[in-house]
């Protein structure tokens, strides 16, 4: 819906609004009209009900509003005697339209002196948890969101387990388009599954100031614009649905690209108008090695200091089945393999196949060889390793699944670019060359109907030979460079579907412990309350927090007590 739409749809409800309840105006000893002035008859109605004024400002807040309209209505019920169970019920159930039953067909008496506390210890704790839930939603929504760290993209940084709290103020908090949605989920019901919100109807894209800019090498939380999935992580349905911006999975990844940049990728480096982009000190960039030694790999002979690093296999097949079409489709459905070097007879690949494939086609484990994931550190640190023959960088082939899937620039995962990073106001050139850049910014991030009849194309019904970006765009990539589903893969990341800022680890453990009792005594207490940005080594302020929270509850153990004496 466009901003025309909401706003006929405002005027309706007035109008609603006013037909509804101006018998209840009057019966509070108020003027008819004033049931009919938009805004200003929440004011009175806040009045009337004996609510505090600003309590109108949460009506038009997106989300928060779905808490609060259930609960003005059943203080209007209450404040003309409709206390009963099944009145609250029927105010409900009919979206707030049992008012207007109340105010034509029934002899309301107005209550100004009502008690406003509620009637039974059950109807107390309904209270507390509305307003619980409501107060958290505005946080959530507008300010501060939790966050968790589900895949290793960022590993060094951010690790798999990591409980972030993401900043919604930083980079601005985006108003939620999708406006009937349930509060403090994302895209699915815990539990259940099932789509937490409506497709329809949604709010146009809206953001309030922030107070700065993404800048190079921040680490930012936004919405997977490629997203299809019918729900967010760990879905395996295979179900592909439309979702709006802001029900889009959430991802984090480091910009190391802006709006405006030249960026190029080399040997998995990142180059930004020609210069190698710097990484913060915290960041440790990661690629996959082979790892040759000097006798068979096994547990006692595998370096005990990458006990814990990922790591996968080298295994030999004929050339005749690697080059073969065939097992190629195969691979591309069951592997994810790279050649790093043959002879007359085998090539010698690493990485990941099923056991079932990798049977089928005969293909040997190299004992002596393993591809292990290092930052520069460990691999200078592998070198020196008395077993050690080599430690060879993998470098990967070209391949189509790299943004802008064009098979003959001959790009890679390692080796890619130049791309030019669209910023707000900038104009470029569209043709055959060009399209597969900027068809997905043209058609489904800016909304515009986009044809190709022959070697024309058409932009919302006109020849164009060229466009003027709408919005910045912002180049997202994991540190962890070979383990990473990054924008080398869906292209740019448009700033409406930027989330927030993540600005401190509040929690930490290893989520891939077996059991919750491993869960426990995997706790990371040093990066407890450590914060995700700076400069050197993280610093963390658990005991000021654990020591803040001691002296609350001492306190408000003390205040009782003196409270009782």
């Amino acid at each position: 819906m466009t901003f025309t739409q909401w706003f006929i749809f405002f005027i309706a409800i007035q109008i609603i609004h006013f037909l509804g309840t101006w018998k209840l105006y009057v019966k509070a000893g108020r003027k008819a009209w004033e049931a009919a002035v938009p805004i200003y008859n929440g004011i009175v109605l806040m009045s009337i009900i004996n609510r505090p004024k600003w309590w109108i400002i949460l009506l038009f807040i997106p989300i928060v509003n779905l808490l609060m309209f259930p609960v003005i209505w059943i203080e209007t019920i209450r404040t003309f005697g409709f206390y009963k169970k099944l009145d609250s019920f029927l105010v409900i159930v009919t979206l707030g339209l049992y008012i207007v039953y109340i105010n034509y067909n029934t002899d309301a008496v107005y209550n100004a002196d009502r008690s406003l506390k509620p009637r039974s210890e059950l109807g107390e704790w309904v209270s507390s948890i509305t307003f619980a839930i409501i107060a958290a939603t505005l946080v959530h929504t507008y300010f501060m969101q939790p966050f968790t760290i589900p895949t290793s993209s960022l590993e060094k940084s951010l690790l798999v387990g990591d409980y972030l709290f993401v900043s919604k103020f930083h980079y601005g908090a985006r108003v939620p388009s999708t406006v009937i949605a349930a509060p403090m989920v994302h895209d699915s019901l815990p539990f259940t599954g099932t789509a937490s919100y409506l497709k329809k109807p949604q709010l146009p894209y809206t953001r309030l100031p922030g107070l700065q800019k993404i800048k190079n090498n921040d680490i930012v939380c936004f919405n997977w614009p490629t997203d299809s999935l019918a729900t967010m992580w760990g879905d395996n349905s295979g179900k592909y649905t439309y979702k709006p911006v802001d029900k889009k999975t959430n991802y984090v990844k480091r910009c190391v690209g802006i709006a405006g940049d030249s960026l190029e990728l080399k040997d998995g480096y990142v180059y930004i108008n020609g210069k190698k982009n710097e990484l913060p000190y915290r960041a440790k960039i990661q690629f996959y090695y082979t790892y040759e030694a000097k006798n068979p790999i096994d547990r006692n002979t595998f370096p005990k200091f990458l006990i814990d690093k990922e790591r996968t296999g080298v295994y030999k097949i004929s050339n005749e089945y690697w080059n073969d079409a065939r097992v190629q489709e195969a691979f591309k459905q069951a592997a994810n393999l790279t050649k790093i070097g043959s002879d007359s007879l085998y090539t010698e690949v690493a990485g990941q196949v099923s056991q079932d494939l990798a049977s089928r086609l005969k293909m040997q484990n190299v004992a002596n060889k393993i591809n292990i994931n290092l930052t520069n550190e460990e691999v200078e640190r592998l070198k020196k390793s008395p077993n050690t023959i080599s430690v060879t960088k993998i470098n990967h082939s070209a391949d189509n699944a790299i943004f802008p899937h064009v098979e003959k620039l001959g790009w890679s995962q390692d080796n890619f670019g130049p791309i030019y990073i669209p910023k707000k106001g900038a104009t470029v050139k569209i043709n055959a060359e060009t399209f597969p850049f900027y068809e997905q910014i043209i058609k489904n991030y800016e909304n515009n109907d986009l044809a190709i009849v022959g070697n024309d194309i058409f932009i919302n019904g006109e020849k164009a030979d060229s466009y003027t970006f709408k919005q910045d765009y912002y180049w997202l990539m994991g540190d962890n460079r070979h383990n990473s589903l990054d924008a080398r893969y869906w292209g740019y990341v448009p700033f409406d579907h930027v989330l927030g800022k993540p600005v401190m680890i509040w929690f930490s453990w290893d989520a891939d412990a077996p059991t919750f009792g491993e869960k426990i005594k995997s706790i990371r207490w040093d990066r407890m309350f450590t914060t995700v940005g700076g400069d050197g080594e993280p610093v963390s302020y658990r005991y000021i927090v654990f020591g803040l929270i001691a002296l609350y509850i001492g306190y408000s153990v003390y205040k009782g007590r003196k409270k009782k004496a």
